[in-house]
């Protein structure tokens, strides 16, 4: 158990409620309904991911930029822009995205209640502020945070600015999420400690190899074990 008050950062969008397997559900309608003559599943879902990787990097992230990815999706398979039809068609398959309610991950309304006890709380999610800041609200866990942060990226320079605005102590701050890319390597190449709790579901694009000597990442199975930790 790591002693003494710390500071707790905590990624939101499958760490603490369900997030990207409305989205896989998305796409596999969206692949049953994509029909094409010479690519299977795999391939298709390969070209998507292309674009997708490419849509972020330029647009940023969250549903809207997601439907436009499978609109591209369509028009480079089509070889013509995707006609007003097959975009209402896309927008139908998405409308869980937009309308749904939020699935907290088992444990986590308790457990950010008692670590609200124990240590300072924040939450740093990245995404359409809009639609993050609707998930937070649906969720009704903004009450167990002192700060709550939406950001375009998480990545090195994300982290350090937070330290700086808070004056945080490295050696007494976690990031806690599910994503190696955005939630632990940036976060340890700034010098914060990292807990890294993975969910099955996590989008593609945010895997990465994670160092297994690295010590200063802690390994969880489930949110729960944090109160073992803290």
């Amino acid at each position: 158990m790591v002693r003494g008050k710390q500071v707790l950062i905590f990624d939101a969008d499958d760490t603490l409620w369900e997030n990207n397997i409305l989205f896989e559900r998305v796409i596999d309608d969206f692949l049953d309904w994509l029909t094409h003559p010479t690519l299977d599943r795999d391939q298709l879902r390969a070209i998507l991911d292309d674009i997708e990787r490419a849509n972020t990097a330029a647009h940023g992230y969250g549903s809207k930029v997601f439907l436009r990815s499978l609109g591209d999706c369509v028009a480079r398979l089509r070889e013509r822009p995707a006609t007003s039809a097959e975009l209402r068609r896309i927008e139908e398959l998405a409308v869980a995205l937009v309308e749904g309610s939020v699935d907290l991950i088992p444990g986590v309304a308790d457990t950010l209640t008692t670590l609200g006890e124990r240590h300072e709380l924040l939450l740093l999610t990245k995404g359409d502020t809009e639609e993050q800041q609707r998930k937070l609200t649906a969720s009704q866990l903004e009450r167990h945070f002192a700060g709550v942060h939406i950001v375009g990226e998480k990545n090195v320079d994300t982290y350090q600015a937070l330290s700086g605005e808070y004056g945080f102590v490295p050696e007494r701050t976690w990031m806690i999420g599910n994503s190696p890319k955005s939630d632990i390597l940036p976060a340890r190449r700034a010098g914060l400690g990292a807990v890294f709790i993975p969910n099955e579901n996590t989008w593609v694009l945010e895997h990465s190899e994670l160092d297994s000597s690295d010590t200063g990442v802690l390994r969880l199975t489930a949110f729960p074990e944090l109160l073992q930790h803290f």
